[in-house]
């Protein structure tokens, strides 16, 4: 069985696995380099040195056959993702296949579809267990949406892409390094098949944030110096134990406070203002220093709070605070600093050094999450390249070396992690007792020193 205690000697012990990541021909992902000084003060990044491939942010897709898409993992997020699909592509998409583990997440999905869109899935359309996801890539479908616990995202997007799906997979994409690398692998596949990955980062598909960025590109705060990112908000939900439940049972329909099913919210959740921050400045931290604790989370293995100091390869720093607890303030958004102002891209704002609004954008009616769909079935339809995943991959592993920061109480660097053959979760899933919860525990930061 694999790990369950995140000791900074076991989570670093495996050289084996960079020969694995250059068997796979990806190595420890690369940084943009900086730029000169000329604006004023500081590393400055030239934006000149950078391309983005912006979606094509459509109003209305193009025309074109019917897609069909198939939904594996059918929970709150699934449906979700599913009614998201079927609002973007209208009469031009649909949905035939629904997997799960769990036949009653599958009923509730195939009724929000139903009744949202009039649209029946036949019985033998649906399938149960931890191969469904095998099923419903191989049911005929040309889309494949991922929204399972992100611990077998990996190997589920490995297997669309082999099978040449185009893929909408949420994020995070990966809970360990493992996986990380098994989507990076996947992802240059998909390039090389042409085929389109699109991964709920829905900021990166949301006009604010869009237009926000392209301003920052034609100097208006100057050069980026620092950012915060913030998702403090309160507890998330979770499920009580049941006695007709199995160990495995359990942990997977409260899988967002077990680590090896959800990388803790710092990944989980967090990643999302993780990316807009790597998205910004064109490159990922190389290093990494966190603290958190658990205070009051009631299942799990979970810290519910993180604080993490992330520096970027030319000194500069990200601030990253993350909180799930009732009763506290809350904050969810990102503030990108430079030497003439400062930006506010969930606000659509951007503002001078003294806090004057100097540009506002008002928020698209077309909601990010209906937009990323869009962008993913006009991209098919008009054959343009566009493929998140390395993008999000490199976000998750940020958030995953301010993870194993807090709990360990080390500081981590990129490579570290890059080269580390961390596994989390049991070697094989088997809908019964595992014993797995008796090894799980909660990390104590200091507590390994060797």
């Amino acid at each position: 069985m694999s790990e369950t205690n995140f000791s900074r000697r076991k989570f670093l012990g495996g050289a084996a696995a960079l020969g694995a990541a250059g068997a796979m021909g990806i190595g420890p992902l690369s940084s943009c380099s900086t730029g000169d000084s000329s604006a004023g003060g500081g590393a400055i990044y030239d934006w000149k040195e950078r391309e983005y491939n912006f979606p094509p942010m459509l109003d209305e897709v193009p025309a074109g056959n019917t897609l069909k898409a198939g939904v594996i993992g059918c929970g709150g997020r699934g449906s979700g993702a599913a009614l998201n699909f079927l609002e973007a592509g209208g009469s031009t998409v649909t949905i035939t296949a629904l997997g799960d583990v769990f036949q009653d997440r599958i009923d509730g999905c195939r009724e929000r579809i139903k009744k949202n869109h009039e649209l029946d899935i036949p019985d033998e359309s649906c399938f149960v267990g931890f191969d469904a996801f095998e099923k419903v890539i191989d049911s005929g479908v040309d889309i494949v949406i991922l929204a399972t616990p992100p611990k077998f995202r990996p190997a589920q997007f490995e297997a669309a892409v082999k099978a040449r799906k185009h893929v909408f997979m949420e994020k995070p994409v990966a809970v360990d390094t493992e996986g990380v690398r098994q989507v990076l692998a996947a992802a240059k596949m998909a390039d090389s098949l042409g085929l389109k990955v699109v991964t709920g980062t829905q900021r990166r598909h949301q006009h604010k944030y869009i237009n926000v960025y392209k301003d920052l590109t034609n100097n208006a705060i100057g050069a980026l110096t620092t950012a915060e990112v913030y998702w403090n908000g309160g507890q998330l939900w979770y499920r009580n134990n049941m006695p007709e439940w199995s160990e495995m049972e359990w942990m997977i329909r409260d899988w967002v406070n077990w680590c090896w099913l959800s990388g803790d919210h710092i990944v989980e959740q967090h990643v999302h203002n993780i990316d807009v921050a790597n998205w910004f400045f064109g490159k990922h931290p190389v290093k990494a220093l966190g603290f958190g604790s658990r205070q009051r989370r009631p299942t799990g293995d979970q810290y519910d709070n993180f604080a993490v100091d992330y520096v970027l390869e030319d000194g500069r720093h990200i601030t990253s605070t993350c909180r799930q607890i009732n009763g506290c303030t809350n904050a969810v958004h990102e503030i990108i600093h430079g030497t003439k102002g400062r930006a506010f891209p969930n606000a659509g704002n951007i503002t001078d050094l003294e806090g004057n609004i100097i540009t506002a954008y008002e928020e698209h009616e077309t909601s990010p999450y209906v937009q990323e769909h869009k962008d993913l079935i006009t991209c098919i339809r008009q054959n343009i390249a566009f493929n998140e995943a390395e993008n999000t991959a490199n976000s998750v592993l940020t958030a995953i070396m301010g993870r194993v920061s807090a709990y360990t109480g080390k500081e981590v660097t990129w490579d570290e992690m890059m080269n580390s053959d961390m596994k989390l979760g049991p070697d094989t899933y088997i809908m019964g007792d595992i014993g797995y919860m008796e090894k799980a525990s909660v990390p104590v930061p200091g507590s390994d020193d060797r």
